[in-house]
Parts: structure tokens; sequence; C-alpha cells
């Protein structure tokens, strides 16, 4: 009876740990985003801005490309995969800045 009760558990916690993992993964589909990319994709487009990848410090970065969830989450400075909102054409004139995720 142990045995079916450690078999049972273990297969309960291998399923829980990969729903788990897929969790985030199925978010990045934004189907329904956070507030945060909500106000971010508002502010984008009336203030004419575009995604500027590759400049952000850490923690300073307006959202992402399937790095982490969004705003203020960045780890690492000049993440490639992090972008911050800037003017449009200021992204160019910047060393580093790059208009798409690397």
């Amino acid at each position: 009876m142990n045995r079916h009760l450690l078999a049972a558990s273990t297969l309960s916690a291998a399923v829980g740990l990969a729903l788990a993992i897929q969790g985030p993964a199925h978010a990045q589909g934004m189907s329904n985003p956070p507030k945060i990319v909500k106000e971010n994709m508002a502010r984008m487009a009336k203030g004419h801005l575009e995604k500027c990848y590759g400049i952000n410090a850490v923690a300073k970065n307006d959202c992402a490309e399937g790095a982490h969830s969004c705003a203020g989450q960045a780890t690492q400075a000049r993440d490639p995969k992090s972008f911050v909102l800037l003017p449009a054409g200021d992204c160019s004139k910047i060393q580093g800045g790059k208009l798409s995720a690397s």
C-alpha cells in the first residue's frame, strides 16, 4: 500500500511541476496581458514611442519578449530581450540599441 501511495504522490508532484513550468510560457501569448503591459502599449501608441532593446539597466525596463513577465523585472543590464520605450528614432542613436529582440 505504501508503494502505491508513494507512486501516486510522485506522479502528482511531477504533473504539478509540469503545469507550473508551463504557466509562464503560456502567459507569453498575452491573450489577457497584465495591466502594466496594457498601459505601456497605450503609452507607446499615444506618445509615438518605439521599443528599444538592449539598453536597459537592472530592473529598469518597460517590458520584455519572452525573458520575464514585464516591467521592472530585468535581472541584467543591457538585456537583449528587455526593452525600454523611447521616442521614435532615438533607439538608433544609442550604442547597443536595437528595434527588435535578438
